[in-house]
């Protein structure tokens, strides 16, 4: 690509909660020998911080505050981006129903994403990669032509929730993404759309590499994988 800021390439994977983009894209990541980066993990950690300092998660003032003294680094572990605040990673907290609950109101607000979007585009300096998120293809990266959009039911969404042990609304979670003012879901321009409602991880993930191949991935690369 004409003047792009590094030599590297990213693999935008973008979609609504629970539509499988996490472990396509860490599957993806693994099959083709890539970093994958969980952007929604970023998130995840402001939340858990503001949550912790007692703030409150729908006032930008209170989040803006804590986030003013957080100190936010990536680390890659096993070809999987960490986040960490202070140097440590928040582990499973992150997944907690009270982060589940906030996390939407907080990527809202505009002065988070600007900070996270700028720490995720530097992870672009580094190696070509898969990043998963809501707004990856449409804001972070939006001049990559790897863009892959994976969506799912409802119902399905809804279930692959329950069964991880979460209760938080699906539909609420999509209607909060898709409204937010900063960044909504969209699907990317140039995106392919996958289904994943009736597919396995392992087809999604075939769909995605066959994808990528027309899309010239391989030749960019000079590599092929089988499948």
């Amino acid at each position: 690509m004409a003047n792009r800021p590094t030599p590297f390439d990213a693999i935008a994977i973008d979609g609504p909660a629970a539509s499988g983009k996490s472990t396509v894209a860490k599957v993806l990541a693994q099959t083709l020998g890539l970093t994958m980066v969980n952007s929604g993990e970023m998130y995840r950690a402001v939340t858990l911080s503001v949550l912790q300092h007692g703030a409150n998660p729908s006032s930008a003032d209170e989040v803006l505050g804590i986030l003013r003294g957080l100190e936010l680094s990536c680390t890659v572990e096993g070809g999987v981006s960490r986040i960490l605040v202070s140097g440590e990673h928040p582990g499973e907290a992150l997944r907690s129903e009270t982060v589940n609950a906030s996390v939407s109101g907080v990527a809202a607000i505009p002065e988070v994403r600007l900070q996270l979007v700028d720490l995720q585009r530097s992870l672009l300096k580094q190696s070509d990669l898969v990043m998963e998120g809501r707004d990856i293809g449409s804001v972070v990266f939006p001049e990559t032509p790897y863009k892959i959009y994976i969506e799912a039911s409802e119902s399905v969404r809804s279930e692959r929730r329950a069964a991880e042990g979460l209760t938080d609304s699906v539909s609420e979670r999509d209607r909060l993404d898709r409204s937010r003012k900063t960044a909504p879901l969209v699907v990317p321009d140039g995106a392919v759309v996958i289904d994943s409602s009736q597919l396995t991880i392992d087809e999604v993930v075939e769909h995605s590499l066959s994808n990528l191949r027309e899309l010239g991935w391989f030749t960019r690369n000079s590599q092929d994988v089988e499948g």
